[in-house]
């Protein structure tokens, strides 16, 4: 069955948000038995935060600030037909920095992340304006909103690149989160244009490096080979220091199709790769979990989140990856019904994905 470039953008959105509500009562477990104690071994749906955990006060089926935080993205996104990233700080001052206080344990969601916490306190105790601002939070904050604009530009590699970076740094000013989170989009929007989470698609990434088309510095010839004597070493100037960003999904992709390599049961990927919340923990077990489950959206986002630590990222990244990947009707139904915001949600994912294929069309 053929699935259209606009039910693939559904799925990424619709299964980007999904990842975030289901690990709203079950958030930051770093004891898997005390998770187990609270929700069982196997957790298969939405579920309520328990007195004294993060997000206490919220409702299984509800977002947390991520999800908020992503749909401020594609509302900015919407109303401009694009990547506007003074009314996206406009947004942000407005809806956001109004409802928290820089505290860990306020406002939207019921937490407010490491680098949001930081950017608040500079823009608003210490009035700072948004290009003297930036964390070193070395989490995968932007990515989680981020992600709409790879939807949103998955046929323009250059805009994806540009629009994504620049609103990292607004957040995150370490080079080498940005480009993990540049070349996250760039997978992204791979899956959106209909191709496969497997081990050439790295080959097909380095393709629009070699064409300037992302921003990595790098001086192999074709499939990483040694450069071809008397080449120039290309200037790196406004470029990433390098494409390793680029290579590492698949790598992750062959790990999962290879049979003399079993990670079982599936979640304990976050063993393998680490619970805590780094990027470069997270974005191994997201590319792992979405190539071994690439059509089957309940597994994987299931096995993300029962794996404990930062299963919201996790679960959030992998339902994105996987959601592009079989589009929004192979998402079951039960998903999308949990959703407290679920009208608005759905009504969210079919414009932005309406502006992705108009632009193509």
């Amino acid at each position: 069955m053929k699935i259209t470039t606009e039910e693939r953008a559904q799925g990424a959105i619709i299964g980007a948000f999904i990842g975030d509500a289901l690990a709203l009562g079950c958030h930051w477990y770093y004891d898997l038995e005390e998770q187990h104690k609270d929700y069982g071994k196997w957790i298969t749906d939405y579920t309520t935060p328990k007195k004294g955990r993060y997000h206490e006060n919220e409702k299984a089926g509800d977002l947390s600030q991520a999800g908020f935080i992503l749909k401020i993205m594609i509302n900015s996104i919407l109303d401009n037909k694009g990547y506007n990233q003074e009314d996206f700080c406009n947004k942000i001052d407005k809806e956001l920095f109004t409802k928290i206080d820089g505290t860990p344990t306020n406002g939207p969601g019921g937490y407010t992340s490491q680098s949001i916490r930081e950017v608040y306190r500079q823009r608003v105790e210490q009035n700072l304006p948004w290009d003297e601002v930036g964390s070193r939070a070395d989490t995968t904050e932007a990515i989680e909103r981020t992600l709409a604009l790879a939807v949103r530009y998955a046929f323009n590699p250059q805009k994806l690149a540009k629009s994504i970076s620049h609103n990292t740094f607004l957040t995150q000013v370490d080079d080498i989160v940005g480009s993990m989170t540049v070349a996250y989009g760039a997978v992204l929007a791979q899956l959106i244009q209909g191709e496969k989470l497997d081990e050439d698609i790295s080959t097909k990434l380095m393709k629009q490096v070699k064409n300037k088309e992302l921003p990595f510095h790098a001086v192999t010839s074709d499939n990483l080979q040694p450069p071809k004597p008397g080449s120039k070493d290309p200037s790196n100037i406004g470029l990433f220091a390098s494409p390793d960003a680029l290579l590492s999904p698949s790598f992750m992709a062959r790990a999962a199709k290879d049979s003399q390599i079993q990670i079982e049961p599936a979640w304990k990927v976050s063993l393998v790769y680490g619970m805590p919340c780094a990027i470069y923990h997270m974005l191994p077990a997201c590319y792992y979990l979405s190539s071994r489950f690439s059509d089957d959206f309940e597994s994987a986002v299931l096995h993300a989140l029962n794996g404990g630590g930062q299963n919201q990222a996790r679960s959030i990244l992998t339902g994105a990856l996987v959601g592009a990947q079989v589009g929004i009707k192979n998402i079951p139904q039960r998903f999308i019904d949990g959703l407290n915001e679920k009208e608005e949600l759905l009504e969210l994912a079919s414009k932005l994905a309406k502006q992705v294929t108009e632009e193509t069309n």
